[in-house]
C-alpha cells in the first residue's frame, strides 16, 4: 500500500479520501483549506474532508497558502510520501511540492480532459448541453489541469440531470477511478498520455450569468441554464420588479404544447407573435408555460423572492400571476 498525502476540500474530495482509506492505503496526512464561515448564521465550520479526517484520526494541516510556504513544504518532505493525491483542493500546487513524492502528484478532475480545464467543468458540461462527460486522473504539473492523463471514465448526462446530481455521480466515479489509478501506479503499469492543444476552459461561474435572457435564448438553452446552476445559485428572472428563481423546468415544442392542450389548435399561427418571456398558459395542477425565442419553457419548480423553492401548484396558491404577464 502507498503512503499518501491527500489534499482536498468539499464532499467531492471526501468521497475520494474515503475510497483510498477503505482501499487500505496509508493516509499520512490531509491538507485542506482553513475553516470558513458558512450559512446564514456565518458559523465557522470544517469542510467535508476535514470532518472525515477528524473521524479517522488523520493528521490535518490547513495552510492559508502553499506558495513559498516553507513550513508545509518541509512537513511533506519529512513525511516522504509515495504520492500526493489532489481532489478539488481549490489552490494551485507549487512546483516545490509537486516534485516531493516518488510517484509524483496526481489529481481527479471531473471532465474528459482536455475538455473543460478549470474550476467549473461539471456546470459547463450541462450549461453547454453536453450529452456526455466523465472523470480523469492525471499527473499534476504547474499549469492548470494540463498534466499527463492516466485513466478516464466516460458517463452519459441525463437530459434532466442537474449539476448537483452530476456532481454527486462523478464524485463516486472519481473516487473509484482514483483507487484504480493508485493500484496501477503501485504495480508500475499505469498509462501516461500527454494532453494535446485542443483543450477548452471551464472558468468559474459569475452571478450575472444566472439571469435568464429571454430575448436571445431558446427554451432548451434556458433549461440547460437552470440545470447547470442548480443548486449553486439558481437561474432567475424579474417578475413584478421581484427576483424569481427557476429550479426545475422542461423545454417543449409548440406542437407538443398543442397536442397536450388542444384548445390552442386554432391559435397556433399566432404563437410566433408572442414576445419571449410572456406567460402563455397556466396549468394550476402542473406548470407555468412561458414563450421563448424558440420553443416553450415548462416551469415546474420555482422560488419567489424571500421565499422557499416550491412546486408551481404551491407557488400559484400564494402568488398572483396571469396569462400575458411577462418575465423580464
Amino acid at each position: 500500500m502507498l503512503k499518501i498525502v491527500f489534499m482536498g476540500t468539499p464532499d467531492f474530495a471526501k468521497d475520494s479520501l474515503e475510497a483510498i482509506y477503505n482501499a487500505g492505503h496509508n493516509i499520512a496526512t490531509v491538507i485542506t483549506v482553513p475553516d470558513k464561515p458558512k450559512g446564514r448564521g456565518m458559523q465557522v465550520l470544517p469542510c467535508e474532508v476535514k470532518k472525515y479526517a477528524l473521524d479517522k484520526n488523520i493528521t490535518i494541516y490547513q495552510p492559508e497558502k502553499l506558495k513559498d510556504n516553507k513550513e508545509i513544504t518541509n512537513i511533506i518532505k519529512k513525511i516522504n510520501p509515495d504520492i500526493i493525491c489532489v481532489v478539488a483542493y481549490g489552490k494551485l500546487i507549487p512546483k516545490q511540492i509537486l516534485e516531493i513524492p516518488k510517484y509524483g502528484t496526481i489529481n481527479v478532475h471531473p471532465s474528459l480532459l482536455p475538455k473543460y480545464r478549470g474550476s467549473a467543468p461539471i456546470q459547463w458540461a450541462i450549461l453547454n448541453g453536453d450529452e456526455k462527460t466523465g472523470v480523469t486522473t492525471m499527473y499534476l504539473n504547474e499549469q492548470m489541469d494540463a498534466g499527463d492523463i492516466i485513466l478516464q471514465k466516460e458517463s452519459k448526462i441525463d437530459k434532466d440531470e442537474t449539476s448537483g446530481e452530476l456532481w454527486n455521480r462523478l464524485s463516486k466515479m472519481g473516487a473509484k477511478l482514483l483507487v484504480d489509478t493508485l493500484e496501477q501506479i503501485e504495480n508500475k503499469d499505469a498509462p501516461r498520455k500527454k494532453q494535446g492543444d485542443n483543450y477548452t476552459i471551464a472558468p468559474m461561474l459569475k452571478k450575472e450569468q444566472s439571469k435568464i435572457d429571454w430575448a436571445n435564448k431558446t427554451a432548451k438553452e434556458i433549461k440547460n441554464l437552470v440545470r447547470g446552476l442548480n443548486p449553486i445559485m439558481g437561474a432567475y428572472s424579474i417578475f413584478n420588479e421581484k427576483k424569481v428563481k427557476f429550479w426545475k423546468v422542461d423545454n417543449i415544442s409548440i406542437e407538443e404544447f398543442i397536442k397536450k392542450y388542444k384548445e390552442f389548435e386554432d391559435y397556433e399561427y399566432r404563437f410566433h407573435e408572442i414576445e419571449s418571456g410572456t406567460i402563455l398558459y397556466i396549468d394550476k395542477k402542473e406548470a407555468i408555460y412561458i414563450m421563448t425565442k424558440e420553443g416553450i419553457l415548462k416551469v415546474l419548480e420555482i422560488q419567489g423572492e424571500n421565499a422557499k423553492k416550491m412546486s408551481v401548484p404551491d407557488f400559484l396558491r400564494g402568488n398572483q400571476i396571469k396569462v400575458i404577464d411577462k418575465f423580464e
